[in-house]
């Protein structure tokens, strides 16, 4: 055997080498303010695995399936706006991760992810478990790196100056998924492994804050001026004083705000004067679009959530999007002035120019269908899921963590949250609105806080795995069982003969075995007022629940349409 050396290692000191450069890797991540470390047991990826477990500064979480440990590292990097590690072994475990990746893609939340892999000279050669990953997540990433095996000449630097630029590309100028594979020989530990962390100085890799061009501000203030318009507010990661910015702004100009749930506007000690929560009950009624057509829109955010306010908006004249991030969010193509730039800055500067008021009436009509629309709640039956949304959101202590579930779900929070003075933190996975890994992305926000979470049946079964991941966190999941697809009751498929077997998909499955297999306690109910006293009072005591609130979708589907 080969015994030959080069620098300060031989052959036979291939598991210290790998430990080695996993403490350089590692190190720079930790250096440019990682924290947090997302992994699943594995052979390969031992050497990392072990680093990452002994370093003083990282909070390791162990989740045994990849895909569950995926959607729990995107609820964590959620929750704390900071970019989360995943690490896996080789093989198909990589390929698990695919779906968070491409929600962290589409939402733009900054994911580390580390895959182990076999060395170069198994590759294609029929070797156990080694496939090609380096293409695994193409289209879904930001970057791509993959340094090859460690080698005895390495210069600790240059990982950790990798490291860093992988955290830099994870977060600016879009953030999202940042993949590295890493390639290990064997042995994959030395006899006696010990961890040496070289002292290095903290890697600053901050983000600037896009301000946009002063004259392109002065023009965009001159088209608002003195014109009934609208502010639309989607969901986004927005900068401090967004609030506070934007307000200032519609007070300004006498317009309404129309806030999405996952604007954060609805919720806070800021001025609300301006803010509508129930546009999405009344925009329904008929002629009421028309009537209040703007003649301009104002769109901070991601695209709104319901087709109600996707028309209303498309409804404009003209539309302007203030957007810092690169991307185009307009699938309507109504965009007349585009601005990069973050929208607290933005807001701010509008304020800096002369703006003109529209007429006091435009803003006193939104208030009026404001009004008319919170009597008529509480005048006209509702469906449950109504008293349930508003229930939890009057429920929930400043602070908490609402997550909610695709489908129905979102649209009802949209209908039926309302506002108020505590302030909420909404979530939901719409960067793609898939079903899959509500419940784990959930846990991982719960890592963070006091945590709701309500989604719909068929999203409950898709990941009932992940409720292994609720021991221990201050996690409620309000399941709605209504027997199946709801939403599809409302599009045209469900005047279909196949509709029930193919669409609607109602499930025969026991939530409460469920539960008790992974320690969660359980309450049963058809009453939604149960349901939020239930989840309010585990939430209150830190104790992990699954909430199954029965809804007759049938009857709920005719007070809709009533």
């Amino acid at each position: 055997r080969l015994n030959t050396s080069i620098g300060r290692y031989t052959m036979n000191d291939c598991g210290q080498l790998n430990l080695d450069w996993s403490a350089a890797l590692i190190g720079g991540l930790v250096a440019a303010g990682v924290r947090d470390v997302v992994l699943s047991p594995g052979s390969r990826s031992t050497p990392l695995a072990l680093t990452c477990l002994r370093h003083p500064d990282l909070r390791c979480e162990v989740v045994l399936d990849e895909r569950s440990a995926a959607w729990f590292a995107l609820g964590l990097a959620k929750a704390g706006g900071t970019p989360v590690a995943l690490l896996c072994t080789s093989g198909t475990a990589a390929a698990n991760w695919l779906p968070a990746v491409v929600e962290a893609n589409q939402s733009a939340v900054p994911l580390l992810l580390l895959s182990a892999d076999r060395p170069p000279e198994l590759q294609g050669w029929g070797a156990n478990q080694t496939i090609n990953q380096g293409h695994l997540l193409n289209g879904q990433i930001r970057a791509f790196h993959a340094p090859g095996a460690p080698f005895a000449s390495f210069d600790p630097h240059w990982l950790h100056q990798l490291a860093a630029r992988a955290v830099a590309e994870s977060r600016w100028p879009l953030p999202g998924p940042v993949h590295l594979n890493l390639a290990f020989r064997e042995p994959l530990l030395p006899a006696n492994p010990v961890v040496n962390f070289p002292l290095r100085p903290t890697i600053e890799t901050g983000q600037p804050a896009l301000a946009a061009a002063a004259q392109d501000i002065s023009t965009l203030a001159r088209q608002l001026s003195g014109k009934r318009g609208v502010i639309v507010c989607g969901g986004g990661e927005f900068s401090e004083g967004f609030a506070d910015a934007v307000s200032a702004l519609a007070n300004a100009l006498a317009c309404p705000i129309l806030a999405e749930p996952l604007s954060g506007l609805r919720f806070g000690v800021h001025d609300r004067t301006h803010v509508c929560c129930h546009h999405e009950l009344w925009l329904r009624k008929e002629g009421t679009q028309a009537a209040l057509k703007p003649d301009w829109v104002l769109r901070f955010g991601a695209y709104p959530v319901t087709r109600t306010l996707q028309r209303y908006v498309a409804s404009s004249e003209a539309l302007y999007l203030i957007e810092s991030q690169g991307r185009w969010p307009d699938p309507e193509h109504r965009t007349q002035q585009l601005l990069r730039s973050d929208p607290t800055l933005a807001s701010r500067a509008l304020l800096g120019e002369t703006l003109v008021a529209a007429d006091s009436r435009w803003m006193s009509d939104f208030t009026a269908e404001e009004t008319r629309t919170r009597h008529w709640l509480t005048e006209t039956p509702q469906p449950p899921e109504a008293s349930l949304f508003a229930g939890l959101c009057r429920a929930l202590p400043a602070g908490a963590q609402f997550f909610c579930g695709n489908s129905m779900p979102i649209r009802d929070l949209a209908a039926y949250s309302g506002c108020g003075d505590s302030a909420l933190r909404f979530h939901a996975n719409r960067g793609a609105s898939g079903i899959d890994g509500n419940i784990a992305t959930a846990a991982g926000l719960a890592a963070c806080g006091p945590t709701i979470a309500v989604i719909g049946d068929l999203t409950a079964q898709h990941d009932i795995g992940s409720l292994a991941l609720m021991s221990g966190r201050p996690l409620v999941v309000v399941v709605i069982n209504n027997g199946g697809g709801g939403i599809f009751e409302f599009l045209p498929q469900a005047g279909l003969p196949e509709f029930e077997a193919a669409w609607l998909t109602p499930q025969q499955f026991g939530l409460r075995p469920a539960a008790e297999a992974f320690g969660v306690c359980y309450q049963h109910t058809d009453d939604p007022q149960m349901a939020v006293a239930s989840a309010a009072d585990a939430l209150a005591g830190g104790t992990p629940m699954l909430v199954e609130l029965v809804v007759d979708r049938k009857h709920s589907l005719q007070l809709r349409r009533a």
